[in-house]
């Protein structure tokens, strides 16, 4: 056993953010290497609704919550506001007897009044069930949101706008015994509505404080469901004790969160872990003020967010590297948007994909030209049954790639699997299983009891564990080529879309069992545009696709990527289709925040795959010398 803290690698340090890394690791006779964090967890509140009332009583005058109003202004919530209408609601809840057997259903975008309802359900022991608005707004079949229904049987769904799922509900059908409650809107002859205001202003009885005294660590607070990406979705329960244990590590590692309480300005979806506990514990533990921004990473919302960031400078700014990059698009161009932006900005931030290089070099690069200094960008790892960190960066990098150490409290553990190393978790931020699926909950651990997670890392310094843990793809979606070497997706992928920029916003790695690698293409719209403004600013993709501008940047740029690799057959590129229809999200194929399926896309696609590698070339093809 071994550890190590002090010893920094050159450029790294906290600049008083962060707590120095004291990592202890042990190397075992089967190649694993344990890592485990020697700091102590900081004293865990039993539940989110404590919180709530610590904070409500600290503070209650400050704003927790703000959202745009239709009509423009902001619309703002304190923290007392929070607390009376979370324990009206909670009132509200128990008059309609839900409980564990009877979960509350949320079926809404991100807004104050779906943060109230879910955090009056958690108050008093209610399992909240945010699920993808995509399922039933954007899916064809509602396939996904008819199995979760079924699964998860509801005593009452909330919507925000109820006209916008009239369709999904009434294909679906709605039972007897289900209540719809929504914010506006109504449902026709779907089902009644019952306006949200019923359920705020009912006065709180004794029954409201047994219930939350009741609450504890074990207490199921949300079921959340993952992407299903490969098959349906899996119910992730999420206790109170994932919930908080994880925001006092992340307090424990990011020092500066309990003596600046963070500014947020956000969009990402509360149906996932990220925006849904990362983001929203944050400001709860910390006594910040979360702006929901109503905009998205597409071209057409991107506006929105470009209009609230503008307005509200945030003190931390987290983001997909999806988001990062269209938001880049602006920044660089508008000085307004670059002055507000980095006013107040002590952290950047990425999760859920691989940032390219690129992405990171400009952001550095503004922040210098701005600021005349390097605002520290980090990241973190987890996923939803860790509810979701379980490593996190707190010291400076100088790239991206390095996901952290674990936690305080928390350990993993590096397990040989083929040519990779599975990252495997224990920690109270761990998930006791999944919701109605005792076989998957058994295939979920080892036989020490470690989750399993299908995800790869590797040493950032071998010599020096608290150094870091680089992410290194799937287990799973490497393959090998026809030599019987192994092709690693995850690093070809990130390595790719940086050298074909502007014109690849993401890319699936094609050439199992073949000769030679290929990509599947998902073009930058806006970066085809700007190899072609002649076309003009609104040009369609499949107009952009063929033009010999973006076949040259994409040729040039991925030639340079070769050059650099040398003659390594897996990692060298040897041709690519640009494709003109986007990641499908009932095919599995993409994720609402933007991760997408390597696996999935290959196989839908498989058509396009034999063309892309059909001999001889098809003219669409773009062939890499």
């Amino acid at each position: 056993m071994g550890s190590s803290n002090a010893a920094r690698p050159a450029g790294v340090g906290g600049g008083g953010l962060f707590a120095t890394p004291e990592i202890a690791h042990e190397r075992r006779p089967d190649g694993a290497v344990v890592l485990r964090s020697t700091r102590a967890p900081g004293l865990m509140p039993r539940s989110l609704g404590a919180l709530l009332e610590r904070q409500a009583a600290a503070g209650g005058s400050r704003v927790f919550m703000a959202e745009r109003d239709p009509a423009g202004p902001w619309r703002r919530i304190t923290y007392a506001e929070a607390a009376r209408a979370v324990n009206a609601i909670a009132q509200s809840l128990i008059d309609r007897r839900l409980g564990p057997e009877r979960p509350l259903v949320i079926l809404a975008d991100n807004g104050i009044d779906h943060a109230l309802m879910m955090l009056g359900a958690l108050h008093v022991g209610v399992p909240a069930v945010p699920v993808s608005t995509a399922y039933a707004r954007l899916s064809q079949d509602f396939g996904k949101l008819r199995y979760i229904l079924g699964l998860v049987q509801p005593g009452l769904i909330y919507l925000d706008e109820a006209d916008r799922y009239a369709k999904a509900l009434e294909t679906l059908g709605v039972p007897a015994d289900v209540e719809i409650v929504a914010s506006r809107g109504t449902l026709g002859s779907v089902a009644a509505v019952t306006p949200l205001s019923t359920l705020t202003e009912v006065r709180p009885t004794p029954a409201v404080d047994a219930a939350f005294a009741r609450v504890g660590p074990d207490t199921v607070a949300k079921i959340l469901f993952t992407s299903g990406s490969t098959g349906q979705p899996k119910g992730v329960i999420n206790t109170q004790r994932m919930l908080c244990s994880n925001q006092e590590m992340i307090a424990q590692a990011w020092t500066f969160v309990s003596e600046r309480p963070p500014v947020l300005v956000d969009w990402l979806p509360w149906s996932h872990t990220f925006g849904g506990n990362f983001n929203i514990n944050l400001v709860l533990r910390n006594g910040g003020t979360f702006h929901i921004d109503e905009g998205k990473p597409v071209p057409a919302l991107i506006g929105r967010t470009v209009a609230n960031l503008k307005e509200v400078s945030p003190t931390v700014y987290l983001n997909v590297p999806r988001g990062f990059a269209l938001l880049l698009d602006h920044l660089e161009t508008d000085a307004e948007l670059q002055q507000s932006f980095f006013a107040r900005l002590d952290l950047l931030f990425y999760a859920a994909a691989a940032l390219p290089k690129t992405l990171w070099d400009r952001l550095e690069a503004l922040s210098l030209r701005v600021l005349g200094r390097k605002v520290p960008f980090v990241s973190s790892w987890g996923m939803t049954e860790t509810a979701p960190s379980a490593t996190i960066v707190h010291f400076r990098l100088d790239g991206p790639g390095n996901i952290g150490v674990p936690g305080p409290g928390i350990a993993v553990k590096l397990a040989p699997d083929a040519d990779k190393l599975e990252i495997r978790v224990k920690g109270p931020n761990v998930t006791p299983g999944y919701f109605k699926a005792p076989e998957l909950t058994g295939q979920l651990f080892d036989a020490e009891g470690w989750l399993r997670t299908g995800d790869a890392v590797r040493l950032a310094d071998p010599a020096d564990p608290a150094a870091g843990l680089l992410f290194d793809g799937r287990v799973a979606e490497n393959f090998k080529l026809l030599t019987g070497t192994w092709v690693n997706v995850g690093m070809l992928r990130t390595a790719a879309i940086a050298a074909g920029a502007p014109v690849i916003e993401d890319a699936v790695v094609t050439g199992h069992d073949r000769d030679e690698i290929g990509l599947l293409i998902f073009p930058s719209v806006a970066g085809l545009r700007s190899l072609c403004p002649k076309l003009g600013a609104e040009a369609a993709l499949v107009d952009l696709v063929g033009q010999p501008a973006v076949r040259a940047a994409l040729a040039e740029g991925l030639c340079r990527h070769n050059a650099l690799a040398g003659g390594s057959a897996t990692t060298r590129v040897a041709r690519c289709l640009l494709l003109t229809e986007p990641p499908s999200i009932d095919a599995n194929e993409i994720t609402d925040k933007g991760y997408l399926n390597q696996r999935a896309v290959r196989a839908r696609r498989a058509a396009l795959v034999e063309r892309l590698h059909a001999n001889p070339v098809q003219p669409e093809v773009v062939v890499i010398d």
